[in-house]
């Protein structure tokens, strides 16, 4: 690998996504992460501020086919999982953050694989430590901090604070539907795809799901608990109304049970 393309801000995301998918051709994010032509995306803005959120919330429906507050909880439950996991396994897999603040995250409806693709816009800021080989010579792209707090300060800066919080607030004009349940979703889906990248990550998977939940004040809506392989998996605390659409279904970690 050329010296360039292994230095790049983003290499280490990527390099987990694929140990964790085995592929680069996610449903949900596009192959790299960065977005190279930006014709047919939109700023995750758009959702924020009302534009495209009918949209969104129109495609679920079409998807699911139940009633709205479940198919707006489901579509949230995508989005946010996708959303969420650039920042998470940045942080968990070399303390490197993509800030992903809405303007910077790029959406289309065009993959028929997933409700929603996002990537990045190539500007995007990447925050890093200075002990990382890139804050000898940082990109522009590429942001220095002072340490470990000021990392996961930015990162729930961008990613909760800018970005979650507000999308939330814009679905509940739109639906009715309680922030603890949304919430839920972001808790289990960060749980949920830290575990799965456990094998490629240099610490404690379960260490790293308790700091990121932390930051975010999640940590109570999931509890990870063994399986009976000894495993850890993840229970949720709240229900994200799959069980009501006219197919019920029942997901693994569901507080609900058949």
């Amino acid at each position: 690998m050329p010296p360039r393309v292994a230095a790049a801000p983003l290499a280490p995301v990527t390099a987990t996504l694929r140990a964790m998918f085995r592929t680069d051709a996610l449903p949900g994010l596009v192959p790299g992460l960065l977005v190279t032509d930006e014709y047919g995306w939109s700023p995750a803005t758009t959702l924020v501020n009302g534009d495209r959120l009918p949209d969104f919330l129109a495609a679920a429906a079409r998807l699911w086919g139940g009633r709205p507050h479940a198919c707006a909880a489901l579509a949230w439950k995508s989005y946010s999982y996708w959303a969420a996991l650039p920042a998470v396994l940045g942080w968990a897999s070399a303390r490197r953050v993509p800030l992903l603040d809405p303007a910077d995250v790029l959406v289309h409806f065009d993959d028929p694989r997933s409700l929603v693709t996002l990537g990045l816009r190539r500007s995007t800021t990447v925050a890093v430590l200075p002990t990382d080989p890139l804050a000898l010579a940082p990109p522009p792209e590429v942001r220095v901090v002072a340490d470990e707090t000021e990392l996961l300060g930015l990162l729930r800066g961008s990613l909760l604070d800018a970005h979650f919080t507000p999308l939330i607030q814009a679905i509940q004009t739109e639906v009715r539907i309680g922030t603890r349940t949304l919430l839920g979703s972001v808790a289990s889906g960060i749980a949920h795809g830290v575990l799965r990248a456990a094998d490629a990550l240099p610490g404690s998977a379960v260490e790293a799901v308790d700091t990121l939940l932390g930051t975010l004040d999640v940590r109570d809506l999931v509890d990870l608990v063994p399986a009976p392989s000894g495993q850890p998996t993840v229970q949720r605390r709240t229900c994200c109304q799959a069980f009501t659409l006219p197919k019920p279904k029942y997901c693994q970690d569901c507080c609900i049970r058949p």
